[in-house]
């Protein structure tokens, strides 16, 4: 792992990886997401040997981990700003490559990953970024052309939890819509997936308040890991594609013609 210093930041991922780890590992949403991110993904036994995937915003690897499991000859490099996330990435992912970068500042990776990544991943972290824009158009530096890009983003409304780790925003549609056509990519796709359970899932974090956040922090309570357990459950009757859903998955692919990624 290349540990190059990033600066301070606000939203303090190593204290969020230290506290949250538990709760985040348990938390049915990130399974849902996950599913809907290999189904956008589109990998496959035959294709998976020649894809080169970057994921942006890794976190502690969980994503990683299923994506060298299910394709143990991917190529992978994830970024992060957060050292402590990195480190738990790393000891799940020895295969893969991880490299501490703050998406706000130009991609300080070495040259060899400049216009590498033919698939990336950026899931649920542009709510958290002051400048998501910036973020998109840096992150072009090491897409290959005709690379395709799965952002996925929240909808509805923000939580006392949501604002305790951070999120400046959640999207609609056409918010996600401007921000990948204003950083430079086409859009393939772009829809809401979760409807009914998930919005309902969201809908139970938002009553929970404030008081989630002592419980996320701790050892979870019997009643919130049964409530995990059957969300996980109703997870499976969502329907993937509706407006109606509160989990917006986008797909983006850089474009084939020689045009340099402008930066902000």
């Amino acid at each position: 792992m290349n540990a190059k210093a990033a600066p301070a930041s606000s939203d303090d991922w190593n204290r969020h990886w230290d506290s949250f780890a538990e709760s985040n590992a348990l938390n049915p949403a990130q399974a849902y997401r996950r599913m809907l991110i290999f189904r956008a993904l589109g990998l496959s036994a035959a294709n998976s040997a020649q894809t080169r995937l970057l994921e942006v915003g890794c976190g502690q690897g969980e994503l990683s981990s299923e994506l060298m499991e299910r394709h143990p000859d991917l190529q992978l490099v994830g970024i992060d700003l957060s050292l402590t996330g990195l480190g738990i990435a790393q000891s799940r992912v020895p295969g893969a490559v991880f490299f501490q970068q703050d998406l706000l500042q130009p991609m300080a990776l070495p040259d060899e990953y400049r216009n590498w990544a033919t698939r990336a991943v950026c899931s649920e972290v542009l709510e958290h970024l002051t400048e998501p824009l910036t973020a998109l158009r840096n992150v072009r530096a090491c897409l290959a052309p005709g690379a395709r890009l799965v952002i996925t983003v929240p909808a509805g409304p923000i939580s006392a939890f949501d604002e305790h780790i951070g999120h400046q925003r959640h999207f609609s549609p056409d918010r996600l819509r401007r921000l990948v056509l204003d950083a430079g990519l086409e859009l393939d796709s772009l829809h809401g997936a979760g409807f009914p359970f998930f919005n309902l899932y969201r809908l139970t974090v938002i009553a929970r308040g404030k008081k989630l956040i002592g419980d996320a922090g701790g050892t979870l309570p019997l009643a919130a890991r049964v409530a995990m357990w059957a969300f996980s459950k109703l997870f499976r009757l969502n329907r993937i594609e509706t407006q109606l859903g509160w989990q917006l998955i986008a797909v983006a692919v850089e474009p084939q013609r020689a045009s340099a990624p402008s930066v902000a």
